[in-house]
């Protein structure tokens, strides 16, 4: 394996969730109750491991704010626009595969 320096991994990292945020935006028909059953994480988890980063480097990030970073608008503009109701069938995989909620 090629040897990086911890400033390409970072920059290599960075690009692959930037690219990964642009997917998820154009892919605003995958729910993401679909992505928590299949992949057990989605937009929400993304937002907030993103919130947790900045935090984690001192930076205070609202929950709203780094959804809207995730998301390329406000969260409940996103749900109005993209999000439909959970049929039993995904609530039940959810419940089974996603214990935690």
């Amino acid at each position: 394996m090629t040897a990086l320096s911890k400033q390409q991994q970072t920059e290599f990292e960075a690009a692959a969730f930037r690219r990964l945020v642009s997917h998820l935006r154009e892919r605003s028909d995958v729910q993401n109750i679909d992505m928590m059953n299949l992949a057990g994480f989605c937009r929400n988890c993304l937002s907030n491991w993103y919130r947790e980063a900045a935090e984690a480097d001192g930076v205070a990030i609202s929950k709203d704010e780094s959804r809207e970073i995730v998301y390329g608008m406000p969260f409940d503009e996103w749900k109005s626009l993209h999000q439909t109701e959970a049929t039993a069938q995904q609530k039940a995989a959810f419940d089974i595969h996603n214990p935690h909620k």
